[in-house]
């Protein structure tokens, strides 16, 4: 493949690496997806165990895919690793799922995020505002905006790799500094709170709500299923790490400064994540009522809205902390789609040079960069939006990525095993102890979210497999010879 990436430019640095890997996956979650993983596991204790499992298996990912981007350090990343592992097949079904719902689908509901959060600077931008009507297709003022966003970004991209990077850097990096200030507001700024002391006393009783918001305590496997389905909202909200891969014929020597990239940015977010669900517990009780009229009243469980961040720094600053975190927000979202904008269409440049795509969704513009491809990406993203299905893809996600990480972590077995011939400047942490252990934790929550989350799951294992019909069409038709 290394014939046809050519045109492409190296010019992103190993601190551009980091700062695609952070800013990817800082969006709006870690400020939202506390309360929905506290109403599961119902201790303070557990919270911090789920995103600390979570933590631990985003940087174990990392170091795993590390060895298979110093073997291959081509565009498209993990549908490379996955196409020459397996079969084409597998890796046609990664980059039909990765467009179809996980690219796509998270750019448009990062984007109405963004808009929804701007609706608390300008109440004009609002769900309720709808511009137009056409039979059940509302345009409401929230997806202009989103859309407004969308096609500004992939506009900014066609631009060249440096200007799409230079965004990245600077967000990225307001993004970092922004969550490390919140860390120490919620550290010093709150010392005569007595909500730590009150969530000590449950630290590690284990409870759910069931119906009339009972709570039940969760013990043994009742424990086990919760933190597994609890894992979907901090695995999410840590999700995009590896979409540093996709670029990695464009990173300056890739054998070293991908493999890095991976392990500095995920091990940078995932401590922050850490620290700002201490934060969290810090400032605001873990259980609350849901008819509470204040935030230490509604807990983090019921944080209005699920916005945890929100009600976290309403106690610090009072009224004014709603546009504060609506400006973070903004940030935060902003640079997340930019790096998801810039890096997707490395992925279908690389399948339609192997003939599983569009071809023209292979071509180079005159900034060096697949154009085409980038627009391809916009318009389904917008399309998404419209048609408001975004949210249901996103219940959907989480396990076409599980499938996926696993898929490429067994990869790095199979490989070693059938292309032992392959230079490897970079091998997998505690290979074979740790990378098996991943694998086993991810089809552990797999088999999980099957039984306890099955309308979540089996339409997210669908749209994978429905690939498979959709890629032996595409190679009838369109007369693709590629071999396995």
């Amino acid at each position: 493949m290394a014939e046809e990436n050519n045109f492409l430019e190296k010019r992103v640095t190993l601190f551009d690496g980091i700062s695609l890997v952070a800013g990817a996956m800082i969006g709006s979650g870690i400020f939202i997806v506390s309360a929905d993983i506290a109403r599961n596991v119902g201790s303070p204790g557990w919270l911090l165990v789920v995103w600390l499992i979570s933590g631990i298996m985003t940087i174990i990912g990392a170091l795993s895919y590390g060895e298979l981007a110093s073997m291959m350090p081509q565009v498209g990343g993990q549908y490379v690793y996955l196409k020459e592992a397996y079969h084409p097949l597998v890796g046609f079904l990664f980059g039909w799922t990765t467009f179809l719902v996980i690219q796509c689908g998270t750019i448009a509901a990062v984007a109405v995020a963004f808009a929804k959060f701007s609706g608390v600077l300008f109440p004009w931008i609002s769900e309720q505002n709808i511009l137009l009507a056409i039979g059940p297709l509302k345009i409401k003022s929230t997806m202009v905006i989103a859309i407004a966003m969308i096609i500004f970004l992939t506009w900014v991209n066609t631009k060249g790799i440096v200007t799409g990077k230079t965004i990245q850097n600077i967000f990225s990096s307001i993004k970092v500094i922004a969550l490390v200030g919140f860390i120490l507001i919620g550290f010093f700024a709150t010392r005569h709170n007595n909500s730590l002391e009150i969530n000590k006393e449950i630290f590690w009783h284990a409870s759910t709500i069931g119906p009339g918001n009972q709570t039940i305590p969760l013990v043994g496997f009742a424990l086990l299923a919760a933190i597994g389905s609890a894992l979907v909202g901090s695995l999410f909200s840590s999700d995009a790490w590896y979409n540093v891969t996709y670029l990695s014929s464009e990173v300056i020597n890739p054998k070293r400064n991908v493999p890095l990239s991976l392990l500095f940015g995920t091990l940078i977010v995932s401590a922050l994540y850490l620290l700002t669900n201490y934060i969290y517990i810090k400032i605001l009780p873990l259980a609350g009522s849901p008819y509470g009229v204040d935030a230490l009243s509604r807990g983090i469980q019921y944080a209005t809205d699920d916005r945890v961040g929100t009600s976290a720094m309403n106690v610090v600053f009072g009224n004014s902390a709603a546009v504060i975190m609506a400006v973070f927000i903004m940030i935060s979202t902003f640079g997340c789609n930019n790096g998801l904008i810039m890096a997707g269409p490395r992925v279908y440049y690389a399948m339609a040079k192997d003939g599983l795509f569009f071809r023209k969704v292979g071509d180079i513009n005159k900034n060096n960069v697949p154009g085409f491809a980038l627009v391809v990406q916009g318009v389904w993203a917008v399309l998404l939006c419209l048609s408001g299905t975004y949210g249901n893809l996103l219940d959907y996600v989480i396990f076409a990525v599980l499938i996926f990480f696993t898929l490429t972590i067994l990869a790095i077995f199979i490989l070693r095993v059938n292309r032992p011939e392959i230079p490897r400047p970079y091998k997998a942490f505690g290979y074979p102890v740790i990378p098996s252990l991943y694998i086993l934790a991810t089809i552990t929550i797999m088999v999980i979210l099957l039984i306890y989350k099955p309308r979540y799951t089996f339409p997210g294992l669908g749209i994978v497999l429905l690939g498979i019909p959709v890629y032996f069409l595409w190679k009838k038709f369109s007369g693709n010879k590629l071999e396995a």
